[in-house]
């Protein structure tokens, strides 16, 4: 009977294991899903064209606007419809009038990171490596979800340091907002698979320091962004305009600041140069 009693424990202890629902397991949190990469997973090699508004997508969510403010070198604020401000290659020189709830970094340059950041700023996320590892990003911050993609940068004496820094991706309001920060190499297959679609691109124009005007135009032409604005800017900005014909629309803002939606991207390619510097 005791041998009986105890199969049947047994047996119902399995069953309750293998059949309750599945919220009653302890679960892991999953892995944030970009929005962003889903197309590019697919197509490597694609070029992707300016996104367009879905009709079964509700008015107020196309609509929600995100305001970026270019303040200085390849800093811009990026302040979303939720309340959250994400500050770009963050070196502590130009700073919002409050302290961000996010701000990025690169390391090619002391220009784009601060080892002393605003201790009120509550994530910190450099685009190296703290130990050892490429940097890997995948953050949620109210309603923005932060990722990034590594790329190599020169060191001294002519060398190369693999995964130096980072190119970041910020998903805000259906939108895919990129920031290509310290770009030294232009980018391969694996890197536009991993960014997916831009919306909004911020690209460096300092003819050389980062790229040639040459390469850098090419990098911006295969990832097809419909808003692109120039940071990182020396006079040679008309060379990089320059290098972009009829099919992109070139012009220059009377303000730091644009505000952007996914219903109002514009339908041909614009290159907003946003004032400051």
């Amino acid at each position: 009977m005791l041998l009986r009693y105890l199969a049947y424990t047994l047996a119902a202890i399995w069953l309750i294991h293998t059949f309750w629902p599945e919220h009653a397991h302890a679960q892991q949190p999953s892995p944030p899903v970009s929005q962003c990469q889903a197309i590019a997973e697919a197509t490597p090699k694609a070029t992707f064209a300016s996104f367009t508004v879905p009709g079964t997508m509700p008015a107020s969510a196309a609509d929600s606007e995100v305001n970026i403010t270019y303040l200085g070198h390849s800093t811009f604020l990026i302040e979303t419809p939720g309340g959250i401000s994400i500050a770009t290659d963050y070196n502590g020189w130009f700073r919002p009038p409050a302290p961000p709830t996010v701000v990025t970094m690169n390391k090619a340059h002391s220009s784009h990171y601060t080892l002393t950041p605003d201790p009120a700023i509550q994530h910190v996320l450099h685009g190296w490596g703290d130990n050892g590892k490429p940097a890997d990003h995948d953050l949620v911050v109210g309603d923005a979800y932060i990722r990034n993609v590594t790329t190599d940068i020169r060191s001294g004496y002519g060398g190369m340091e693999h995964n130096g820094n980072s190119i970041f991706i910020f998903e805000v309001a259906g939108l895919c907002i990129g920031h290509l920060g310290h770009l030294h190499y232009e980018l391969d297959d694996s890197h536009y698979r991993q960014i997916g679609r831009l919306d909004v691109l911020m690209v460096p124009v300092d003819g050389g320091l980062t790229m040639g005007a040459e390469s850098m135009s090419r990098v911006v032409s295969r990832l097809r962004a419909a808003l692109i604005l120039p940071m990182h800017r020396p006079p040679l900005i008309n060379d990089f305009l320059a290098m972009f014909g009829d099919d992109y629309d070139k012009s220059f803002a009377t303000e730091s600041s644009v505000k952007v939606s996914l219903r109002s991207l514009p339908s041909k390619p614009l290159i907003y140069v946003l004032l400051g510097g």
